[in-house]
């Protein structure tokens, strides 16, 4: 049926505690839309503002779940996404399988607009996994009997999301590193500018339907001075510049790849080689005005609080890196250097009985690698228990030594002084995903 705005839209989200369509569900709010937000788990300030929730895992829904829960909505919004696999998400189920579900269900209904979010770089040219998944429920989407718009925003700024924080901790580096000398093309689109051009579309989109529309930033910048101009929002003056090489870039992120939630991937490294722009015509046309250019993105009463986040991002990792070689390092060196008769000397001066002796140093050494390793290699919502089990070991080692051995408290090279700090460094690790852990839940 053809599309009628209304003043108030029953509008049905999906990805509702998503970096985008969170925002999104909040503005729609604001102007007096009644909306339905599907999300695994609705942020409690969606629940605040009104948005009704459906709380559910969607993989096995059936066709008739899919109506129910669509039954009376006029406007369905697609904005489930993610920027690499893991363990239970893949890009075929969630921006193929998912959306062809969705959209099946809003044509059966007769919902009168369909919003796909997709991605800019979703066409025929697509190189990643990604794009190409983004692609093809963009095309099938297109084909189908229903009023639809694929909206396709390039490099979303949010101050709180994910890409944002690599970009900013990139711009706080104290040396700017710069992958094949940093002039691949961007043209970011801050989150808040984005929200406001689909709200715009959502309310008058006659113009739009069966179009993509890229949402883009007004003018194209190098990925150099898209870098240099975060930099100068944080209050950062001028630092040295280092070209890395396309290889060089390439095999690191290889490795960054291996880390649990890492967005530097060799996906998202062809993706910056290939570039991230359009016309900004459709932008500028919904927004009825140029949308902020980057060094605009900081809002200047919080750029104190972006800066330190963006410095305690890798200073972060340098802690990480150096407690990782203090247990691995500590292994390698109680298992394979030290002479093991001294160890059993001392494991017997703190009461471990003779036939124990070997089997404690192995264990000890086993332990303190695991410990190494999974500091560096621990998913997130394990590290609190990696950080508090490291905290606990060192505790007990220093209180056993400390009993038993008293002598190292006033040796010259400070071997049990030397905790103290690394004590310290835990502590930081325990607050700070502690609050992370907290504000995910909000």
């Amino acid at each position: 049926m053809p599309f009628q705005p209304a003043a108030s839209l029953r509008i049905f989200v999906a990805g509702a505690s998503g970096t985008l369509g969170r925002r999104l569900c909040l503005a729609l709010a604001v102007r007096g839309h009644r909306i339905t937000g599907l999300a695994r788990h609705l942020p409690a300030a969606l629940v605040e503002a009104g948005i009704e929730p459906v709380a559910a895992d969607v993989a096995a829904w059936s066709i008739r779940q899919w109506r129910n829960a669509l039954r009376g909505a006029d406007v369905v919004v697609n904005a489930i996404g993610i920027f690499r696999e893991s363990n239970g998400q893949d890009f075929e189920a969630l921006h193929e399988r998912l959306p062809r579900a969705l959209f099946d269900a809003a044509r059966q209904n007769g919902v009168g607009l369909a919003v796909q979010v997709s991605a800019l770089g979703a066409d025929d040219q697509a190189r990643t996994a990604y794009h190409r998944s983004k692609r093809d429920a963009d095309r099938w989407l297109l084909e189908q009997a229903l009023p639809t718009v694929v909206v396709q925003p390039s490099l979303l700024f949010a101050p709180d999301g994910p890409s944002a924080r690599l970009f900013l901790g990139l711009a706080s580096l104290p040396v700017l590193a710069l992958p094949a000398g940093g002039r691949q093309p961007l043209q970011p689109l801050h989150v808040d500018d984005a929200v406001a051009a689909i709200v715009a579309l959502i309310e008058d989109p006659a113009p739009w339907i069966g179009r993509r529309v890229a949402l883009v930033g007004a003018e194209p910048v190098s990925l150099r001075g898209y870098l240099w101009g975060l930099r100068a929002a944080m209050g950062l003056g001028r630092a040295p510049t280092l070209a890395l090489p396309a290889g060089l870039a390439a095999l690191g992120a290889a490795l960054a790849a291996r880390l649990p939630g890492s967005l530097l991937t060799p996906d998202s490294w062809r993706m910056l080689q290939r570039g991230n722009t359009a016309d900004a015509t459709d932008t500028i046309a919904l927004l009825g005005a140029s949308p902020r250019p980057p060094e605009r993105f900081l809002d200047h009463t919080a750029a104190d609080a972006l800066r330190w986040r963006a410095q305690w991002g890798w200073l972060s990792w340098l802690l990480r890196l150096s407690l990782a070689f203090v247990w691995i390092f500590t292994a390698v060196v109680s298992a394979f250097v030290y002479p093991v008769g001294d160890s059993l000397v001392l494991l017997g001066a703190v009461g471990v009985p003779a036939p124990l002796r070997e089997l404690a140093l192995s264990g000890a050494s086993l332990l303190d690698l695991l410990l190494g390793v999974a500091t560096l290699l621990a998913p997130r919502r394990w590290r609190l228990a990696v950080w508090w089990s490291q905290l606990a070991l060192m505790l007990f080692y220093t209180a056993v030594i400390t009993v038993f051995l008293p002598e190292f408290w006033w040796h010259p090279y400070g071997p049990l002084s030397k905790n103290l700090p690394i004590l310290a460094v835990l502590a930081l690790l325990i607050v700070d995903d502690s609050a992370r852990r907290t504000a995910r839940r909000r």
